[in-house]
């Protein structure tokens, strides 16, 4: 090799050395920076100074309470971001802690709710919260109540405060349950696609918005008593935590295009006037009251505070010991594996598993939020709890918002099912969708063709018409799984089959109905679960909890506690809101619907397993 060469070669490698040492000393200096970044936040939230007396604690959730942090796709965010909601999720459990914890604390004297950055939940899921507040209360402290305005959602958790102090230009908005489902027959039949729907199950309408033009006369039916069933439930709690007269709240309602005016059009006058609020303040009024019935905090010029995010980090769990095991079925149901926030037959499957095989979990309670999805991923769920049954640990299963078709399949092995009186439930019949595309396909002049061995390669392809003998095949396949699942439920809710046909057909029930029709056993709270399950395995009261879930993975582990948004950070956030401005399709409901209901009719045209039919319901909690 010839000098020059030697030399061309050795400057290479010196370039290389450099750049790979450029890189370790990069790293390094990025790993010795977020060591000291959770250095520092521990030392301040372990280590910092402790609350003085006469602390207001400030319960200001942001987003949707829910059971779960779900980790969203791409996809699942380019949905939200067209709804308009961002996907924040304050856990129900941690809002609980807080709340308990801060009842027993002696330097929390009072709380106060803000609700304005507060997008909601299910009735269920608010009754809990809700009842965390009353525990408050109950230890002798006072809950207040402020808002620039109140939706249902948020007024549902204001009505258990001492007082509701209202902006004095806000308002009080109570618009029921229910609403408008967009249908596509017509939209797809133009565009040249099919649904083609196979269901059993007079009421199982989970498709209908695929293969009908309006709302059948059963879908009207159930969703009526369904939604009529839920308003009573929260009109119930609502008149109860305000102290107010039977009917209060219809004749508000009722009575606002007469009642407005005559209160010179001021909403919030009106609101005082019906006594669903205590008294109109500002913000800096409602800053001075706290002050005046807490304590100041002279640097901040406000009251004396702490957030619930940060009084969080000071909430320190029970460790060792007994413990009721805690598994949580949340979205979805597929058949493999999925992250936190959808079901996987196969990953909840494991997590029971793993708690049936830890001896210091002595039950299990499986708390239950999904529509539905995957049967076969259902039952993989039911069976283990069946063998946890077996195995000696008594299983109760607690319905929160919704746990219906699928999500009322995966837990019928169960010891007890409890539901909230306003849990969406039953929707007991299954569906097959076989969505095709032959005539989209037409009027674009592309045409399919080929050869194949046998029938049955291509009888589903969605580029052309559905073979007729697949569709009898899917449609055997449909009914066997709902004589199954109908089996099921009547060999463990001790009925027989056609009792339990008589209330299945796919409809939804609220848990009120569900349990008049025997398909739970008592309403209750996720506590009357846990105490159940304790009970049952003869366990002190109250047990310690064990949280059974997937770990994240340690970047997502290292980016909660850094407060990063992984998306953000890596520079591959979905510009949705600039491009839908941009083709005049600014983010609203009417969009993620839209898009929601198409991208189900996609995954359903996906399916590689098209036999596997779904017990899924479209509904969702109001």
């Amino acid at each position: 090799m010839s000098r020059s060469m030697l030399l061309r070669v050795g400057r290479a490698l010196r370039g290389l050395w450099w750049l790979l040492d450029q890189s370790r000393r990069a790293l390094v200096n990025l790993l010795l920076l977020a060591l000291v970044i959770v250095l520092l936040r521990a030392l301040v939230l372990a280590g910092g100074p402790s609350l003085a007396s006469k602390t207001t604690l400030v319960v200001d959730p942001v987003g949707t309470l829910a059971e779960q942090r779900a980790e969203p796709g791409l996809r699942d965010t380019a949905l939200q971001q067209l709804q308009g909601a961002d996907g924040t999720v304050v856990r129900l459990r941690d809002f609980v802690a807080v709340l308990d914890t801060a009842a027993r604390d002696d330097k929390v004297t009072q709380a106060l709710l803000l609700l304005d950055d507060f997008a909601g939940a299910g009735v269920p899921t608010l009754r809990e919260a809700a009842a965390a507040l009353a525990r408050f209360r109950a230890a002798g402290k006072k809950v207040y109540a402020w808002g620039s305005g109140f939706d249902q959602r948020q007024y549902f958790l204001a009505a258990g405060a001492d007082e509701i102090w209202l902006h004095p230009m806000g308002q009080v908005v109570f618009e029921g349950f229910g609403g408008w489902r967009n249908y596509y027959k017509d939209a797809l039949e133009r565009i040249g696609v099919r649904a083609n729907v196979v269901r059993a199950g007079k009421y199982k309408n989970a498709a209908e918005p695929f293969s009908a033009s309006a709302p059948s006369a059963a879908t009207l039916e159930a969703d009526g008593a369904l939604y009529r069933s839920l308003w009573a439930s929260w009109i119930d709690a609502v008149q109860k935590a305000r102290k107010l007269s039977a009917g209060s709240v219809m004749r508000y309602i009722d009575g606002l295009p007469q009642a407005l005016p005559a209160a010179g059009g001021r909403p919030a006058q009106l609101a005082l006037q019906a006594g669903l609020v205590d008294g109109l303040k500002t913000r800096d009024e409602m800053r001075a009251l706290l002050a005046e019935r807490g304590a100041r905090d002279e640097a901040r010029k406000t009251f004396r505070q702490v957030s619930l995010g940060e009084y969080l980090e000071r909430v320190e769990p029970r460790r060792g010991g007994d413990a009721v095991g805690i598994v949580v079925a949340q979205g979805t149901i597929g058949d493999g594996r999925a992250p936190p926030g959808r079901i996987g037959g196969l990953s909840t499957a494991e997590l029971i598993r793993e708690a049936r095989n830890d001896e210091r979990i002595k039950a299990l309670v499986l708390r239950v939020n999904s529509p539905g999805g995957s049967a076969f991923g259902s039952e993989l769920v039911r069976r283990e709890l069946e063998l946890t049954r077996a195995a000696g640990k008594p299983v109760v299963v607690s319905m929160g918002d919704v746990a219906a078709s699928g999500g009322y399949w995966i837990g019928m092995a169960a010891d007890e099912i409890i539901a909230d009186e306003a849990t969406v439930t039953g929707s007991i019949g299954v569906i097959g969708m076989l969505p095709t595309a032959k005539g989209t396909l037409d009027k674009l002049d592309v045409h399919t063709g080929g050869v194949t061995t046998t029938w049955l390669r291509g009888a589903y392809d969605p580029r052309r018409e559905l073979d007729p003998r697949f569709e009898a095949l899917v449609a055997s396949t449909i009914d066997a799984l709902y004589q199954d699942f109908v089996g099921l439920v009547a060999v463990q809710r001790k009925r027989t089959p056609q009792q339990i046909d008589a209330v299945a057909q796919g409809r939804v029930w609220s848990g009120r109905d569900a349990l008049g029709h025997g398909l739970v056993d008592r309403l209750g709270s996720f506590d009357d679960a846990v105490h159940s399950a304790a009970q049952r395995a003869r366990m002190g009261q109250p047990p310690r909890l064990a949280w059974v879930e997937v770990e994240p993975a340690r970047w997502e582990r290292w980016r909660r506690r850094l407060g990063i948004d992984a998306r953000t950070a890596l520079g591959i956030e979905p510009p949705l809101p600039v491009a839908a401005t941009a083709l005049g399709l600014a983010p609203a409901p009417l969009a993620g619907e839209l898009l929601r209901d198409l991208d189900w009719l996609g995954e359903m045209a996906e399916r590689r397993q098209p036999y596997a039919a779904a017990a899924h319901c479209l509904c969702r909690a109001p």
